[in-house]
């Protein structure tokens, strides 16, 4: 009977990863797109003169914009990203914990009528943001070592 065959390592050096481009572009790009979303929402369809189909969705265009942000986030904290190993862990956990205080800092100190459109479109949800941010700074911060 002959021998199993050995399985060789995949990675010559334990505990190293290679830096996946499909995974970092993918959360780039999910990041640009649900930026754009918002500003195109903002910009040309809350109006309801042109792109009705989006102009109907009213709110839930914030919250389709805000999730693919987090998407972005979530997706580039994995190892295979930059921001999922080393000190992109630490910087991408500080960045959404500062990003979201700021966020609900910001949305008090302007007041009920503000004249910043997202804050100002949001009203109350602006916590669930913040909150938000919040959370995907401690879905990094299970990466930390």
């Amino acid at each position: 009977m002959p021998d199993a065959p050995r399985k060789t390592p995949t990675s010559t050096v334990p505990g190293k990863t290679s830096t996946s481009i499909v995974r970092t572009g993918l959360a780039a790009l999910l990041a640009v797109a649900g930026i754009a979303w918002i500003a195109v929402y903002i910009n040309v369809a809350q109006d309801g003169q042109s792109l009705t189909w989006m102009g109907d969705l009213g709110r839930w265009n914030f919250f389709i914009g805000i999730a693919l942000v987090f998407l972005a986030l979530i997706i580039a904290s994995h190892p295979s990203a930059p921001l999922g190993r080393g000190r992109g862990v630490v910087v991408g956990m500080l960045g959404c914990f500062l990003i979201g205080l700021l966020w609900i800092i910001v949305y008090y100190i302007a007041g009920p009528d503000n004249a910043l459109p997202v804050l100002r479109n949001l009203d109350q949800y602006n916590l669930l943001v913040g909150i938000a941010f919040m959370g995907v700074g401690f879905v990094f911060a299970t990466k930390w070592e």
